[in-house]
């Protein structure tokens, strides 16, 4: 990772247009959630997710995806259940109650991106997967807390890599939040984990997709021969919350949440 990257700076022109995308964004994912029940497959799930794109005119920049010589994304969404801990992708297999899933989501619109994703129980779950899903989640909310200006990008992982591992939770290290705006992908990277007070000054105006994945086990990751599915190296459960986030004078303000 590198601290040197220039960060950009959204005027407030282009932080209507990601305000915009923001709401398209969290709209679809909670369709998507409601839709997310025993017996649905993750194929199902993902035409649910072009239809809406395409109801809206709105583009996917995960479909079509391949950074670095990597087999191009052949979906609009990814599904991730149980100890899958991202890309996962959607086919045939059915939700069944017990399981939990991860929903990760994207949208671009006029050339602007938004990023999203959350966990969801199917039906009843065992205690531990939603103590994992809350945990989780609260982490993540706790990073985004960090998002004021003056703070330290190292700031945001180090709150979100205290939360989960004081419950005894791996912290994913191989895949890492980013910038987002005009790509999907933007500097800087932002790792779920850290020492505080170090990297960049947080200023108004930056964008950042805040994602912390955590493992009930190690928090090691392979990825499989599809050269997407990421899951957990000793089959354990996995969650993965994201939000987009801009930095306001005010504090932050979560773009992805209706």
């Amino acid at each position: 990772m590198s601290f040197g990257e220039r960060i950009a700076i959204k005027s407030r022109r282009e932080i209507e247009r990601m305000r915009d995308v923001g709401r398209f964004t969290a709209e679809i994912l909670l369709e998507l959630r409601e839709r997310a029940q025993p017996g649905v497959t993750t194929g199902e799930l993902d035409q649910i997710a072009r239809k809406a794109l395409e109801k809206r005119g709105l583009n996917s920049p995960f479909l079509g995806y391949g950074p670095g010589g990597v087999r191009p994304y052949p979906a609009v969404l990814c599904t991730s259940i149980n100890e899958v801990i991202v890309h996962g992708i959607p086919g045939p297999r059915e939700l069944r109650e017990g399981d939990i899933v991860s929903l990760d989501f994207g949208v671009e619109s006029g050339g602007w991106h938004g990023d999203s994703a959350v966990t969801i129980p199917v039906g009843p779950v065992a205690a531990e997967a939603m103590r994992l899903i809350e945990t989780t989640r609260n982490a993540l909310e706790l990073g985004i807390a960090q998002m004021i200006p003056g703070n330290r990008l190292s700031d945001i992982g180090f709150a979100v890599q205290t939360r989960a591992e004081n419950e005894g939770y791996g912290v994913v290290r191989q895949f890492v939040g980013h910038g987002i705006g005009r790509q999907m992908h933007e500097a800087p990277q932002v790792p779920n984990y850290g020492r505080p007070g170090r990297g960049p000054r947080l200023k108004a105006g930056m964008v950042f997709a805040i994602e912390p994945m955590v493992n009930v086990g190690s928090e090691r990751a392979k990825v499989l021969e599809d050269e997407w599915t990421a899951v957990t190296v000793d089959g354990s459960l996995s969650a993965h919350f994201e939000h987009t986030v801009l930095i306001t004078d005010d504090g932050p303000e979560i773009l992805t949440r209706i």
